[in-house]
């Protein structure tokens, strides 16, 4: 058994307020999660807060299970601290006269105490040396030496990662050291925060309600979503990669599905500008399988060693399988997505398509209109690309001033304009939408502007949610080999979804 426990006791969570009473009802509702929890002193607004809320965790009467670790960093650590030294080791003090059972020092005052060593200080049974590097890994990495850590118990490292090799260089600290606490900040490090417990992290942090880091997940979604505290080296990892990925669905789709199938794997979001970067590191993480969005579908077709006839043709792969060797095998499920999106609104041979864009899910849109015998049209920004477009499935390229003149059956927005955060926007006026049906592949708006600019001229509109579930359950049957718990999949997203459209919510974009 580790120092902080096994299973759910190794996911800290973060408790952080300005108020005692509000840090308090933090607790109650970790609680219900894990039982261990980190106090956020240094967010608390003034003494009088930290006395209130020490005096509170003196008198509640927690389970014997229940660990508190107190955290009273100073500015110079990354905190919001702003007295000394002195101060900080009294608070700490008070914390463990309270009842806390560790405490989290920073490296910063380490190098200020008596011989650099917490050994002697009457302060808590056990202590946490923290270092935080807000610029990158690699200067921490060699600035630490964990076998000389002034007395402490353990030793976190958390530092921005700029790469993925950055988190698995972090992550194979937790894999070679005892008492080790892994935590990759910012957004490129994300999937190895959901991964550290798996690789041998001490402990992984997640915000019951505010993020105290860069890239810090809540609560919620590391216990629910990514169930980090049930990963082990058997089980699978998925993701998808993409630039950005990280207000994509598809992590809560995918997790759904092994979720109600009792499948061992997980599905995380990769931050990806270089993909040679993340490809690097299949190997090493474990990963068995990925799917691709903007701006990296086109581009990852020289790393495959085997592509579907169709997706070769398309031009354009979203989904891979990495096999038992580490080769990478590519297909297209878009084509499934659109498909299964439209079919259901009007008979596709014999219709009339206009494709708006020429990027990879133009392409896929193209593609599997034109097989299923729509006459296809093509308008894009980008002229040239969309005529090898239109070409490529024997369609017509128009360019956009004679759309206000030509009627269509279906106009589909393969585009990215009317995402997150520009999501008051429209790729085409209401002029412009001379049909029967318009779709759009957005779906993160569920209601984008073009769609209500369709709805008001009366025509009837198909949300690109349908297209992303479609795909989805295909993807999701690809890496499984089992049928997709489709309706359990499917009302998470919509809920989801739904619950972004409430006036208070906040829409996100996504074609992922």
């Amino acid at each position: 058994m580790g120092l902080f426990g096994v299973g759910k006791s190794r996911v800290c969570a973060v408790v952080a307020a300005s108020t005692a009473a509000e840090m308090a009802r933090q607790v109650r509702v970790a609680l219900r999660e894990t039982p261990t929890v980190e106090l956020r002193l240094d967010w608390l607004r003034s003494d009088a807060e930290r006395r209130r809320l020490l005096a509170w965790v003196a008198t509640e009467e927690f389970d014997r299970h229940v660990t508190l670790v107190a955290t009273c960093r100073r500015v110079p650590g990354g905190g919001r601290f702003k007295s000394g030294i002195k101060a900080e080791m009294y608070w700490l003090t008070q914390a463990r006269e309270a009842g806390c059972a560790w405490c989290d020092v920073e490296i910063e005052t380490l190098r200020k105490l008596p011989n650099k060593t917490v050994s002697g200080y009457q302060m808590l049974p056990r202590v946490l040396l923290s270092m935080h590097d807000f610029g990158g890994t690699p200067a921490s990495a060699r600035e630490i030496k964990l076998a000389d850590h002034g007395g402490a118990d353990a030793v976190k490292l958390a530092a921005r990662a700029n790469t993925i090799a950055d988190s698995v260089r972090l992550l194979g600290l937790a894999r070679r050291s005892t008492n080790f606490v892994a935590v990759p900040m910012g957004e490129m490090g994300l999937p190895a925060r959901i991964l550290a417990l798996r690789e041998g992290s001490a402990l992984a942090y997640a915000a019951v309600q505010e993020a105290t880091a860069p890239g810090q997940i809540l609560l919620n979604e590391m216990m629910h979503l990514y169930r980090a505290h049930e990963l082990t080296r058997r089980t699978r990892v998925f993701g998808v990669i993409g630039d950005p990925v990280g207000h994509s669905l598809s992590p809560l789709l995918h997790n759904t599905g092994f979720i109600a199938r009792d499948v061992d794997a997980v599905y995380v979001p990769f931050l990806v500008h270089r993909l040679k970067d993340f490809l690097d590191a299949v190997e090493t993480l474990g990963i068995r399988g990925f799917s691709v969005t903007i701006p990296h579908k086109e581009a990852i077709l020289k790393f495959l060693k085997q592509c579907d006839p169709l997706a070769a043709e398309i031009g354009a792969v979203n989904t891979v399988v990495v096999g038992d060797d580490g080769s990478l095998y590519g297909s297209n499920t878009d084509y499934v997505g659109v498909l299964a999106a439209l079919e259901a609104k009007l008979r596709i041979r014999g219709s009339r398509v206009l494709v708006f864009g020429a990027g990879g899910a133009a392409r896929s849109a193209a593609f599997a209109l034109a097989r299923a015998g729509a006459e296809v049209a093509i308008c894009a920004r980008r002229e040239q690309v969309g005529k090898n477009l239109a070409s490529a499935v024997n369609g017509e390229f128009l360019g956009r001033p004679a759309l206000r003149g030509e009627k269509f059956d279906v106009i589909l927005n393969a585009t990215p304009v009317g995402m997150y955060p520009h999501r008051k926007i429209s790729p085409l006026s209401a002029r412009e939408l001379n049909c029967r049906i318009v779709m759009d592949l957005i779906y993160r708006p569920l209601d984008t502007e073009l769609l209500k600019i369709a709805r008001k001229k009366g025509i009837s509109t198909v949300s690109g949610v349908e297209m992303f579930l479609a795909q989805g359950f295909a993807q999701w049957e690809l890496w499984t080999g089992k049928r997709a718990p489709e309706a359990a999949m499917r009302r998470a997203v919509l809920k989801s979804l739904r619950a972004e459209e409430q006036p208070r919510g906040k829409n996100r974009g996504s074609r992922a």
